[in-house]
């Protein structure tokens, strides 16, 4: 078993940090326009974490296989599509694993939710978009999703926005926040969480590569994909490396 500490143990609790509700709404239109345009029938969801997107696309009627690195979030994404009645298949792979784990090719691959940055070198940036590549057919679609690193690196952006979540007497808040390195940032997640009047907390961290906007276009274009276009978050507007908040690729295969 690979130990993958912050989301083994985040597991328990990612769905009281996402509000997949106001998420997916968000988020699906421009999914689901994209996934249209190239006739997706078969789609990839990696780094799927718990699974909300695979259990999203199954409903709309997508053959979904969703994999992540970490078995304790693939496990409670068996348990998420179980609950939706959905049928799902998850597999425990990372970036670079899915030639011979996942039965291709498929019509799209999703990548979403500041993933990709967890490649901690070129090269295992470059090896990680060969593998979507293989898995892909021809005509076939990527789409990754991640911080606009840009703007977090020029600024030195360390903070990001409390999330928190209650049921009945229990209360979370998730602080999230960046040390910055040399070429990389450690991405610190604190899980305060109240019962009652008793406060407990949970540190975790793990370390991020930034991926700039250039770099993402050059190495896809070595992987053997298409001119991508770019997005600065999956309400589509263009991509700005001074003020938009994500940088979202869409490369075609």
């Amino acid at each position: 078993m690979t130990e993958v500490p912050l989301y083994d143990h985040f597991s328990a609790d990612y769905d009281r940090f996402v509000n997949w509700k106001s998420r997916l709404a968000y988020e699906w239109p421009f999914l689901e326009r994209r996934l249209r345009a190239v006739r997706a029938q078969r789609v990839l969801d990696a780094a799927c974490g718990t699974g909300q997107h695979s259990i999203a696309l199954a409903r709309a009627g997508y053959h979904v296989v969703g994999t992540d690195l970490s078995e304790k979030m693939i496990a409670v994404a068996r348990q998420n599509a179980a609950q939706a009645g959905v049928d799902v298949q998850f597999v425990v792979a990372g970036f670079g694993q899915h030639v011979g784990r996942v039965a291709g090719p498929f019509d799209a691959v999703l990548c979403l939710g500041n993933s990709l940055p967890h490649a901690l070198s070129a090269a295992a940036l470059g090896e990680a978009l060969r593998d979507f590549r293989a898995v892909l057919r021809p005509g076939g679609l990527l789409i990754v999703q991640n911080r606009n690193f840009d703007l977090v690196w020029k600024q030195r952006a360390r903070y990001m926005p409390l999330e928190t979540h209650r049921e009945g007497d229990q209360e979370w808040l998730f602080v999230r926040f960046y040390d910055f390195g040399p070429e990389t940032v450690t991405f610190n997640m604190l899980t305060l969480r109240r019962q009652g009047e008793a406060w407990s907390f949970s540190p975790d961290s793990t370390e991020l590569r930034p991926i700039f906007r250039n770099e993402l276009a050059g190495a896809l274009t070595e992987a053997g994909f298409g001119a991508a276009e770019f997005y600065g978050s999956l309400s589509e507007e263009r991509f700005d490396a001074e003020s938009s908040g994500n940088l979202v690729a869409v490369a075609p295969a």
